[in-house]
């Protein structure tokens, strides 16, 4: 058996609560949106776990698109320049959307997404966001389902990372040690 990552630090979220968690969204998103089409639209990459997880226990229609946005590159802190890096590969004009994000930080991404989105023109636009932090509320940001609230720390795990390590982990745990991140 390895010793275990000194990166890791204490586990926030268990992985038998977050995927209790996980459930309970889906069953309230599947309530609203009863009888629609819905067009869930994930950003890459730390909320591949959470909506691959969350749309398989969906019971409304749906249909996923993905987007890929930049305002942390390798930091640990954001930039507060957003970048698309990927867009979606369909219009979403008219469409009921529920935009799914890993975790509302500062707020600024979700921010510009919003505004992006919100221009295309779609009939209903939500927000899912698996984790929510203090900065979030600066920016009077509110994601209409949340899992979890969080304190203001860097989080790892369940789709999170740093540096491209630590998204497999199945669960969501504090950065504890970043010197020791990235080995």
């Amino acid at each position: 058996m390895s010793a275990p990552d000194p990166a890791i630090g204490e586990v926030l979220v268990p992985e038998d609560r977050l995927q209790r968690r996980v459930g309970e969204l889906a069953a309230e998103i599947s309530h609203d949106y009863a009888g629609r089409d819905l067009l869930v639209i994930g950003v890459l990459k730390g909320a591949i776990f959470f909506i691959a997880d969350l749309v398989r226990r969906l019971t409304v229609p749906c249909e996923l698109d993905f987007m890929a946005v930049s305002s942390y590159g390798s930091s640990r802190h954001s930039s507060g320049v957003v970048r698309i890096l990927k867009d979606l590969d369909h219009p979403i004009a008219g469409r009921d959307v529920l935009l799914v994000e890993d975790v509302v930080d500062s707020g600024l991404t979700l921010s510009y997404l919003l505004r992006n989105l919100a221009s295309r023109e779609p009939a209903s636009l939500e927000v899912c966001s698996l984790l929510t932090k203090p900065g979030a509320e600066r920016l009077n940001l509110d994601s209409r389902y949340v899992g979890f609230r969080l304190p203001d720390c860097f989080v790892i795990g369940y789709g999170l990372d740093i540096g491209e390590r630590y998204r497999q982990l199945p669960y969501i745990a504090r950065l504890a040690d970043p010197s020791q991140a990235g080995g």
